[in-house]
């Protein structure tokens, strides 16, 4: 006997009908999904998934597409009315929300790149790697959270935000040689926002202070300075000073046993010359 279909979601429903009006406007300027590409921020590939409802419409985008294909704003309000979906795991909305509002931020990763770095198909690489394995809609939806999350490294007035990194996530082929190539590229631009610093801690360091894995310290608005540590299935959001203390401290070793910043760069550029 055949199993009853699920009811669609509000969010599902409603990514359905955003994409839909997409298409029609798209298709009324007389745009096929790649030459509208070629005139916007957003892929092909990005504006076939919005279409199809698999990928939330980000707001930045909704403008761009408003503006271009003469919609009198109807997809940016669209976007505002979507139905609340969860964007990110349950252990990491606290942070997030205090990421927002981050004067500085101090980043260490050994893993992979740190999120606010990523391109989005590294991270919807990173996002379909996670055991249990989630839906297409729950990958495509934290991509475009992760995304809107970069939007702190864009604003008027920045964040002044500095990231270590190990030498091994930008040697491996998470994703596949050409998901990677334009991921080292990507940070290569990113190097040169204002007030962003990157550092790599290379493989060859016998010590180092990172071993006992990621972290983030940041300072808010009231120059509370709090950190942030994420391990399997877990996290912890730190506002003890002597523990955050500690974790600053280990930063500013890791940027001392990091390579400087033109250093880093170089090897960016080498591996870049390799693929």
């Amino acid at each position: 006997m055949q199993q009853p279909k699920k009811p669609k979601k509000r969010h599902s429903a409603a990514m359905e009908v955003i994409g839909a009006q997409l298409a029609m406007y798209r298709l009324k300027a007389g745009y096929t999904q790649h030459s509208l590409s070629e005139q916007t921020t957003a892929s092909e590939e990005t504006i076939a998934s919005v279409e199809q409802g698999r990928r939330a419409l980000m707001p930045h985008l909704a403008m761009e597409f408003d503006q271009l294909l003469s919609t009198g704003g109807a997809l940016a309000m669209g976007v505002t009315k979507l139905p609340p979906k969860e964007k990110y795991s349950i252990w990491a909305e606290e942070f997030i929300e205090y990421e927002k509002q981050a004067i500085s931020l101090s980043c260490y990763e050994q893993g992979v790149l740190p999120g606010l770095l990523q391109t989005e198909r590294y991270a919807r690489a990173t996002f379909r790697s996670k055991i249990p394995h989630v839906d297409e809609e729950t990958v495509e939806r934290r991509v475009t959270a992760r995304l809107e999350r970069q939007q702190l490294l864009h604003k008027s007035d920045p964040v002044i935000a500095s990231f270590v990194f190990s030498e091994a996530v930008v040697v491996s082929k998470l994703g596949g040689r050409e998901v990677m190539r334009e991921q080292i590229s990507h940070l290569r631009t990113c190097a040169e926002l204002d007030g962003v610093s990157l550092q790599i801690l290379p493989l060859s360091r016998e010590h180092h202070a990172g071993l006992a894995g990621p972290f983030v310290v940041l300072e808010t608005l009231d120059h509370e300075h709090l950190a942030y540590t994420e391990a399997q299935r877990s996290s912890v959001l730190i506002s003890d000073p002597d523990e955050v203390s500690i974790l600053a401290q280990k930063y500013g070793m890791l940027r001392m046993q990091a390579l400087d910043a033109e250093e880093s760069m170089g090897l960016l550029d080498q591996l870049l010359g390799e693929r």
